[in-house]
């Protein structure tokens, strides 16, 4: 009864860890995220760079676009924008993202000169 218990319970653990391990998805560190309703800003979290907020929504006003535009850091910045976007609104969102801007390099300043 005992040997049946652990072999349960070992197959259990197995299948947890397996569905986290598949199903856990591999996102980096949410930078910020912008949600568009029928062209307006709906709601928008984390810090996002004020040229490219006023771009983004004024492309989004003109095409009336219902999405979410989505930025990670995983090594380096990715602009995810929703997939019910035309590859064309997608690309003019790109295009006015400030990559520049978060591939800067930090100066290491732990190691003391001398």
């Amino acid at each position: 009864m005992l040997e049946t218990g652990f072999k349960v319970l070992f197959v259990l653990v197995f299948f947890v860890i397996a569905y986290k391990l598949i199903f856990s998805g591999s996102r980096g560190l949410t930078i910020f995220e912008m949600h568009f309703k029928e062209g307006k800003l709906n709601k928008h979290s984390g810090k996002i760079p004020e040229r490219f907020s006023r771009e983004c929504k004024a492309i989004a006003k003109a095409e009336k676009l219902t999405c979410t535009v989505r930025a990670e850091k995983q090594g380096d910045v990715r602009l995810h924008v929703s997939a019910n976007v035309s590859d064309k609104s997608t690309q003019r969102i790109r295009n006015v993202f400030p990559f520049e801007y978060y591939d800067k390099k930090q100066p290491d300043n732990s190691k003391l000169k001398g």
